[in-house]
């Protein structure tokens, strides 16, 4: 990891030759990157959804250029989920473009000071414009007495950190909505970054943990346009929040056909059926999880055969528990219309009927089915093994047409 004090004077593509990482490896990147920014692209037409999306070459041209951006990264009241989340990411991601992207002097997880030393690296960060990312929430029971830091609250550690923050990311279901911290009776208090927050847009990061391209993604966003990205009403990026896991689910089929699981030990389950009676979220879950996975794609849950949680909606501890237990008023075919009512502060209006294939560097193509029923390829990159099984879902005005896939998907 680049530190201040190892960071030399120039641009970031200066640092990163220095720091031995390759064009190739950094081209990697900033191709991941633009597959996943291309997965929001808004409903607008093929002409300009292509000049909305941008080109991997365009996204290193404008990082390389980029000068010297400071990065504090605090733990508050979490479990370092998210942070190991962008470690174990795989492949060129945080060890290797990120955290090299960045000066980033203060993180507890990864630093080596400690005690004083720790407190005045964060001070010093604090005195100057920076980007900071939050992970975990905010515990305000008993002035703040359940996490602190130094001697100081949670909360003051984070409104210290904000005052002269250019963007702000809550990272992780903790930061973004307290999470099962807060989950009733929340004995501790605990809040999200954007409920301490009043005077700064946040940009909310859901997931438990998130997915690390994605966390990747959104901090490459703000580096890249010096702006942060487009939100949804939950203040969560668009390119990877707009769009359900249940629209892109390799086991959506088995849903339209009728097919569930009803045990985990079933046929069912060894046939890889869908896991709705089971308690999968997956149809009122808002996630780019089905497209960018886990591990350089090598598995997400319902691939390794346990229902989606919920885990990016909001409160989704004291909403969706009992896990197991059947998500209630999502009926077989009906599924479009009747997701809209579940009301866990859901973006189904917009969303239903949008549907991303594919996609990012770790398989051929990525590709949006608009509302229209119209298929198009916004990214494609080589360099796969294997093949994804194609889908074709139905557009949200046609409940009564059938998806189909060429595979069964038993094993994803």
């Amino acid at each position: 990891m680049i530190s201040g004090a190892n960071w030399q004077e120039g641009t970031l593509g200066d640092n990163l030759a220095r720091a031995g990482v390759s064009r190739r490896s950094f081209m990697k990147f900033c191709g991941t990157m633009a597959a996943i920014f291309a997965a929001g692209t808004p409903n607008v037409g093929e002409a300009a959804a292509q000049s909305l999306t941008p080109s991997a070459e365009e996204i290193a041209d404008k990082l390389s250029a980029v000068k010297k951006p400071k990065v504090a990264w605090l733990q508050l009241q979490e479990c370092t989920g998210c942070m190991e989340s962008v470690l174990r990411s795989g492949g060129t991601t945080a060890e290797d473009v990120v955290l090299n992207l960045v000066s980033m002097d203060y993180n507890e997880l990864l630093m080596a000071p400690s005690g004083h030393a720790a407190e005045k690296a964060l001070d010093d960060m604090n005195a100057e414009d920076h980007i900071l990312v939050v992970n975990g929430s905010i515990p305000t029971g008993e002035h703040g007495a359940y996490c602190t830091i130094g001697g100081k609250s949670a909360e003051q550690v984070l409104l210290e950190a904000a005052e002269k923050a250019t963007a702000i990311l809550a990272v992780g279901a903790c930061a973004v909505w307290g999470s099962v911290q807060a989950a009733k009776p929340n004995p501790t208090g605990a809040k999200g970054v954007d409920e301490i927050i009043k005077d700064k847009p946040v940009i909310n990061v859901s997931g438990c943990p998130p997915i690390g391209e994605v966390i990747t993604a959104t901090l490459t966003y703000v580096l890249t346009y010096g702006k942060t990205p487009e939100v949804d009403a939950e203040g969560r990026p668009k390119f990877a929040y707009d769009q359900r896991i249940h629209d892109s689910c390799p086991r959506r089929a088995h849903y339209d056909a009728g097919q569930f699981v009803k045990t985990f030990d079933d046929e069912g389950a060894r046939n890889g059926w869908c896991l709705y009676e089971v308690g999968c979220k997956g149809p009122s879950t808002f996630s780019p999880c089905p497209i960018v996975q886990w591990n350089l794609k090598s598995g997400w849950p319902i691939g390794a055969g346990h229902p989606c949680i919920g885990c990016t909606e909001k409160d989704f501890f004291d909403q969706f528990t009992p896990f197991y237990d059947k998500l209630p008023g999502i009926p077989g075919i009906g599924v479009e219309s009747s997701v809209n009512k579940v009301g866990v502060g859901l973006l189904a209006a917009t969303a239903a009927g949008t549907a991303v294939h594919g996609g990012l560097t770790l398989v051929k193509e990525l590709k949006i089915r608009r509302s229209n029923g119209e298929e198009k390829v916004l990214a494609a990159f080589g360099g796969v093994e294997g093949k994804e099984p194609p889908m074709v879902d139905r557009p949200s005005n046609s409940p009564g047409t059938q998806s189909e896939t060429a595979s069964d998907s038993k094993d994803n």
